[in-house]
Formats: structure tokens, C-alpha cells, sequence
């Protein structure tokens, strides 16, 4: 029996001045990436590394975050939709983005990155680069939360959510229709990704993990993917095409990323 559940009614839009529409989805992607940016700046700076490569990297993530994560959802998610309206690709406004495909496209940038700027391998990158990632994933995450989209199951559970489900009607006056309570997995990945922003941002400064190539990366390959993996047994599938997998296209997307995890790891404390 449910003993309480918040009614989520947020707008996702904050003001609008004309054309100009600002929502809590992009504010906290603007959130995430100017604290990114002060994070890296004071490891570089604490490192003495090349202020010049810090921009340039910053321009390589923000390019390679948005256009992977827009392509990510494209050709995981909606193929079908998108191959008979390939100019909605673009509409990047209107929703649609795949954390697996951001992840994909920073690594496609950091490789051409290390060949051009840094000429260091991509893993000693990386495992500076993704301390702020797993504190931008927290707020991609809150994003989601704003916008009432990616939630779980229906629930009993003190703490559910019932979200809107006609947000588009209901921003434009319609009276609210409220999901079932549900699991608010937006709240529990974004606890899942500041913990592993805690985890690696500590190990980086308290440690000497820094001097173990792999070993960062490997900590947040885990931290983050495994965590998804399992909130995903609580989450509704984003697609009809997910309703027959034993797991859904989040979960089987994970696991490369979490052996990865496991490998970097493994190879970093064989090293001497």
C-alpha cells in the first residue's frame, strides 16, 4: 500500500523571451559543462599541463557530447522513425538523446584529440577527462527529472513519482495526466553518478591513481555502467522494440563498457 507520492508537475520550460525557450534541461547541461570546465582547469593547472590543450579539449567534448548523443538516439532508439524523416535528425530541440551515443562520440573526439593536440594516449585523457563527465551525467539526469521522461515501473514505494504523461498538452493548457506512482530512476541514477563523481574525483586528488594509466577510467567505467545496468531493471523501456528483450538495448549497451571497466582496472594494478 503506498503511504505517499509526490505529484510531479514541473514545467520543463523556465522562461521564454519570443523564440528564445529556456528550459531546465539545457540549463543543466550548461550547469555541467561550466563545472566541467573549472574541474579540468584546476587539474591542469595543478599537473602544469598546457592551458591551450584545455580548450581545445573542451570544444572536442562539447561537439562530440551533443552530436554522439544525438546520433546515439537516432541509431539505438528510433532508426525506424528516423530513417523515413532523416531532416528530424537535426531537431535536436525537440528531445531525443542517448547518454551511450555521448559516450561513443568522446571517444571517437579524444582519439583525434591525443593524434593532434596532446600526442599522449587516449587513456591518459581519459582518466583526467571523465572526473567532470560523471558529474555532468548527475545533471543530465536531473534534466530528465524536469522533463518528467525516462522513469521506472509503477511502484508502492513511499518515494514515487507520478509524472505527467501528456507534458506537450499539458504545457499548452490541457488539464495534467498523471502516470501510475512510479520509480523516479532519474533521481536514482543521478545518486548512482555523484557517488561515482565522489569516488573518482577523490582517487585523483587523494591518491596516486593518476600515475596508473587506466585506472580513473576504469573506476568510472564501472561506477557508471554498472549502476545503469541495474537501475534499468526498474526503468520503462524507452521503445516498443525493447518489450520482448530479456534486457533492454540500456542494459546490453553496458555491459561492453563495464568489461572495459574491469580491464582497465585490471591492467592498471598489474602494472608496476
Amino acid at each position: 500500500m503506498i503511504l505517499n507520492y509526490i505529484h510531479w508537475n514541473v514545467d520543463p520550460e523556465i522562461f521564454s523571451l519570443g523564440f528564445l525557450h529556456v528550459r531546465y534541461y539545457g540549463l543543466c547541461f550548461a550547469i555541467a559543462f561550466m563545472l566541467g570546465y573549472y574541474i579540468l582547469e584546476k587539474m591542469f593547472k595543478s599537473e602544469n599541463i598546457n592551458e591551450d590543450w584545455l580548450e581545445k579539449l573542451f570544444m572536442y567534448v562539447v561537439i562530440a557530447t551533443i552530436v554522439g548523443a544525438r546520433l546515439g538516439h537516432v541509431f539505438f532508439y528510433g532508426w525506424d522513425y528516423y530513417s523515413q524523416n532523416l531532416g528530424d535528425i537535426i531537431k535536436i530541440w525537440e528531445g531525443g538523446l542517448a547518454s551511450h551515443g555521448g559516450a561513443i562520440g568522446i571517444l571517437v573526439a579524444l582519439y583525434f584529440y591525443s593524434k593532434k593536440v596532446t600526442k599522449k594516449s587516449m587513456i591518459w585523457t581519459l582518466d583526467r577527462l571523465v572526473i567532470p563527465v560523471a558529474l555532468a551525467a548527475m545533471f543530465i539526469r536531473l534534466g530528465n527529472l524536469m522533463n518528467s521522461e525516462i522513469y521506472g515501473h509503477a511502484t508502492d514505494v513511499p518515494w514515487a513519482f507520478q509524472f505527467i504523461t501528456n507534458m506537450h498538452a499539458w504545457t499548452n493548457g490541457a488539464e495534467p495526466i498523471y502516470s501510475a506512482p512510479s520509480h523516479p530512476t532519474q533521481i536514482y541514477e543521478a545518486l548512482c553518478y555523484l557517488a561515482t563523481f565522489v569516488i573518482v574525483f577523490f582517487t585523483y586528488w587523494k591518491t596516486k591513481a593518476k600515475e596508473k594509466q587506466g585506472l580513473i577510467f576504469g573506476i568510472f567505467l564501472i561506477g557508471i555502467f554498472a549502476s545503469r545496468f541495474f537501475i534499468e531493471f526498474v526503468k520503462n523501456n524507452q521503445e516498443e522494440f525493447e518489450q520482448d528483450m530479456a534486457l533492454n538495448m540500456g542494459q546490453w549497451l553496458s555491459i561492453p563498457f563495464v568489461l572495459a571497466g574491469v580491464y582497465f582496472i585490471y591492467n592498471a594494478v598489474k602494472k608496476k
